[in-house]
């Protein structure tokens, strides 16, 4: 899958694609708009990559001192609202690589 297909699948299905990872599933409930979904499986995802998620996720809340410090936990350099689809797009191809 591509980060255009994971997407699509969140702008399109009622429900995420079977045999997703964790990252995966968190941004397809984020760019869903299920906040709440995405940041509780993020919480338990405990690596950097976990970490800049988090960090996405906080920048869609709006809460920027959070997510800089999940920035800094992950080794990225902060990002601002104005970002929040390219830095989305930059981690789905990431984690779908």
């Amino acid at each position: 899958m591509t980060a255009a297909e994971l997407r699509a699948s969140a702008i399109s299905d009622s429900a995420a694609p079977q045999g997703l990872s964790n990252e995966a599933l968190a941004l397809w409930h984020a760019k869903k708009g299920e906040w709440d979904e995405a940041h509780s499986i993020a919480q338990d995802i405990h690596t950097s990559m976990g970490s800049w998620i988090h960090a996405l996720l906080h920048v869609i809340e709006g809460d920027q001192w959070n997510a800089d410090y999940w920035f800094s936990k992950a080794g990225k350099p902060s990002r601002k609202p104005k970002d929040i689809d390219a830095l989305w797009d930059e981690i789905a191809a990431k984690v779908l690589s």
